[in-house]
């Protein structure tokens, strides 16, 4: 089979792509390499005219006249690439923007792709028309919505979210539904949006490729390590803010038991390795279930705070824990990090519980096989 994926904002393609080609397939990614995160794509697609002077020209251009010069940009990168693009199996979008274009070009870099290739799938595993709609209409559903309801973050911090709502962008979830042979959710928060849509085809946990990331069993010789990696650009969103109040008061109160980490915007390769020090891994709070930072901070054995909802729990039918579900509660997580440093042993038992569990449930090989199978018969 001849894979295209388009998108790459986690690294859940490139593990997919490994697993794909273990099992014998032909696979390319195309797609922006997602600023300072770095990652590899096959064929890569560059977004012009996004920060300073050409920026604002960009803006005041849109405004007199609505044509945006980085979309039209985009769309002739792809126009290089197209016959590259030409003659695959199956092509999976990242996201319903997953070339970060607006409505026109978006449309037409996704028909090209629609006329060129076989089949054409969907991944549900960021904000997109369903789910964002979902969250606004379930305030109570565990997601970053009310931190804008509640006027903690901006309309303007906000706009990659809100732009799904917008008239054009309801136009193009439309256009894709229409053309799609079905989506695919990557964990709960988006799974449970999705239930009862007819083109949903369910959900695939996200691929770890498990060869690349070694286990090594916690050892704490000396101090408890924790590590706090931050994204600027998502920052309120990840709740970073929780986790660093946590960690003030942590430090004071355990000083000499503790080191705490934080490195803020580094590239992935970069990032991955920095955390392998420590025995503690901060992702992040507004989450049922873990993204992909998280998954692969669990399969080198740490303990990760992250999404671990009852929901969570009751799909994987866990009695133990795997990692410790975080939520907007500084003394919550204050308790629960000053357990693990009253109880190291529970550290130790965790970071084992963590790898298994990826082992068992997200081992990429044994993921890419529901894509195949998901692929051939839809």
């Amino acid at each position: 089979m001849k894979v295209l994926l388009v998108g790459e904002y986690s690294h859940l393609h490139n593990s997919l792509k490994d697993g794909l080609q273990a099992l014998g397939h032909e696979v390319f990614i195309i797609g922006h390499n997602d600023g300072f995160k770095n990652f590899p794509v096959d064929f890569p697609i560059q977004k012009k005219w996004d920060s300073g002077f050409l920026k604002k020209i960009k803006i005041a251009l849109y405004k007199i006249s609505g044509f945006d010069i980085s979309s039209y940009l985009t769309f002739r990168q792809f126009l290089k690439f197209k016959k590259q693009c030409s003659g695959f199996d199956v092509v999976q979008l990242i996201n319903e923007n997953s070339f970060y274009c607006t409505y026109y070009f978006e449309k037409k870099i996704i028909s090209s792709l629609l006329k060129n290739n076989r089949k054409l799938f969907l991944l549900s595993t960021g904000y997109d028309y369903l789910n964002v709609k979902y969250c606004f209409e379930n305030p109570d559903f565990k997601s970053i919505i009310p931190l804008y309801l509640n006027h903690k973050i901006d309309k303007k911090s906000f706009e990659n979210v809100l732009k799904f709502l917008e008239k054009a962008f309801l136009k193009l979830h439309q256009f894709i539904y229409k053309n799609i042979n079905g989506i695919i959710a990557t964990d709960l928060d988006y799974h449970l949006p999705l239930q009862g849509n007819e083109k949903y085809l369910g959900m695939i946990p996200n691929p770890i490729n498990i060869d690349k990331l070694r286990f090594e069993p916690l050892d704490i010789a000396d101090k408890i390590i924790i590590f706090h990696g931050i994204n600027n650009e998502n920052y309120l969103k990840k709740g970073n803010d929780y986790f660093e109040k946590a960690l003030e008061i942590i430090g004071q109160k355990y000083t000499s038991k503790v080191e705490i980490i934080t490195v803020r915007s580094v590239p992935y390769a970069e990032y991955i390795n920095l955390y392998n020090r420590c025995h503690i891994l901060l992702d992040q709070i507004y989450a049922y279930d873990q993204g992909y930072n998280a998954l692969e901070g669990m399969a080198k054995g740490k303990v990760v705070f992250t999404g671990a909802e009852k929901e969570f729990t009751a799909r994987y039918n866990l009695s133990e824990k795997v990692c410790i579900n975080a939520i907007p509660d500084v003394d919550y997580l204050v308790k629960e990090l000053s357990f693990l440093i009253e109880n190291q042993d529970e550290i130790i038992a965790i970071g084992k519980r963590a790898r298994a569990f990826i082992e068992r449930e997200h081992d990429y090989i044994r993921i890419t096989r529901y894509y195949q199978d998901i692929w051939i018969n839809n």
